[in-house]
């Protein structure tokens, strides 16, 4: 007892967000590594297919990912509310980096697509996961903060992850490349079932004046609004789909998300066939615009926790973050029709994802926003189902929309997702707030 005492320190949530975060990174790694080495794999296993064939295939295998991917949100949305956090992690991270490290057998189109479903399903976990993770360890008014630090996750992933495969091809095939990758989520596992114990509730490392100020504001915990942590709202599924609110939620995710997904799938392939850039080429290059995207999201996080502690209610903060994010996309989508030079587009690309992350960040609270903790992994993995499928089409159409190099066709159904995710928001979520029964 006196040993577990002795460990009693504040902070602990932000090493909670801080693992959660590396998770994510990991996940992007893992992710990224496919279409990083696709040049290469291409090369090897598909010799005899041009350009347009072989990003064909590239597109096929990405789009099964993607779909396999929308499934795995709403089976690990359900597995997360049941198991628990710490549990649930696991099995995402376990199953993810297994899968990752199976790449290595892969010797066709059905063995990467097969390897790349199982990938998809483990890896959709983080994110649900996150959104659960931030419910049960931030209070309200920081929740866009520790969504943003697990984001920018997401953008060192992509920063890392071309340099380091990129730097790896020099000196190992891309089968032993999948191989080390792997790994290094099994070592996740370790400092996560160390430090996360249990829940805020039952913690043992956490001080009382930590766990106090968690619990006391968690607002979307408080039912009857009298300052004391409940089981708050917390409908059964048929409820929860006939609020307007889920659907804004879940709309303005099905828009947005295919934005990120555009980029993070085909930026090494538009890097290559517009500009005829190779695979350690892009790995130097491919990076930048997630410099962008780590940025924004640090920005959006602070941005709404800055003006919530200014006294703005979380509906006005909320809103004002995800309109200047959504505004900073659109033009950027125009500017990329024609950017001149790769070195524009990269530029341009940063600056698109640093506006999508601001946005993006504070989307993804608004189902704890509006719901209980017991509710948040649920509705998380709905609005991921529903981002992940339009993410799968948005795929499966880029080939036949970029032919012969042209990518105009895309960037303009980007800037007009974006139009899209803003309006739900608007006006789909008339007053973003601890919601209740429509009977009270």
């Amino acid at each position: 007892m006196a040993s577990e005492v002795s460990k009693k320190k504040g902070g602990l949530r932000w090493w909670v967000v801080g693992l959660v975060a590396l998770a994510a990174v990991i996940n992007y790694i893992d992710r990224q590594a496919f279409g990083a080495l696709w040049p290469d794999i291409a090369k090897d296993l598909f010799p005899e297919l041009g350009p347009d064939d072989s990003k064909a295939i590239y597109g096929r295998i990405s789009a099964i990912f993607i779909l396999s991917y929308a499934a795995g949100q709403t089976i690990f949305g359900k597995i997360f509310d049941w198991i628990g956090t710490r549990i649930g992690f696991a099995l995402s991270i376990g199953i993810w980096s297994l899968a990752t490290a199976a790449h290595s057998l892969a010797k066709g189109v059905f063995s990467f697509a097969m390897f790349r479903s199982i990938l998809g399903i483990a890896e959709a976990g983080n994110w649900p996961g996150a959104a659960k993770a931030n419910a049960e360890w931030f209070p309200t008014k920081e929740r866009a903060f520790a969504q943003g630090i697990f984001n920018s996750g997401a953008a060192v992933g992509g920063i890392v992850a071309y340099p380091v495969i990129g730097l790896l091809a020099v000196y190992l095939s891309w089968q032993a490349i999948f191989i080390c990758v792997g790994l290094v989520g099994l070592l996740w596992l370790l400092p996560w079932f160390y430090i996360v114990k249990a829940p805020p509730e039952r913690h043992p490392w956490l001080s009382d004046a930590e766990k106090n100020y968690i619990l006391s504001g968690q607002k979307n915990q408080d039912l009857n609004e009298d300052g004391i942590r409940d089981e708050g709202y917390n409908p059964n599924t048929a409820e929860l789909l006939g609020r307007k609110e889920s659907w804004g939620i879940i709309t303005a995710s099905t828009a947005i998300d295919p934005i990120w997904w555009l980029f993070i799938v085909w930026i090494p392939i538009y890097l290559n066939e517009v500009f005829g850039m190779n695979v350690k080429e892009i790995a130097f290059s491919a990076w930048l615009p997630y410099v962008g995207a780590m940025l924004g999201a640090w920005f959006g996080g602070l941005l709404a926790q800055n003006r919530i502690g200014a006294g703005w209610s979380v509906d006005k903060t909320r809103k004002m973050v995800i309109t200047l994010g959504c505004m900073m996309m659109i033009p950027c989508f125009f500017l990329l029709r024609d950017p001149g030079s790769a070195t524009n587009a990269v530029f341009i690309m940063a600056v698109l994802l640093f506006g999508f992350q601001t946005a993006i960040g504070n989307v993804q609270t608004l189902p704890s926003d509006m719901f209980s903790g017991k509710t948040v992994g649920t509705l998380s993995g709905f609005a991921g189902t529903g981002a992940k499928l339009a993410a799968f089409g948005l795929t499966l159409l880029i080939p036949e929309i970029t032919t012969n190099g042209n990518y105009t066709p895309a960037f303009l159904i980007g800037g007009a997702l974006a139009i899209i995710a803003l309006a739900a928001v608007w006006f789909l979520c008339p007053d973003i707030k601890p919601l209740k029964a429509k009977n009270i």
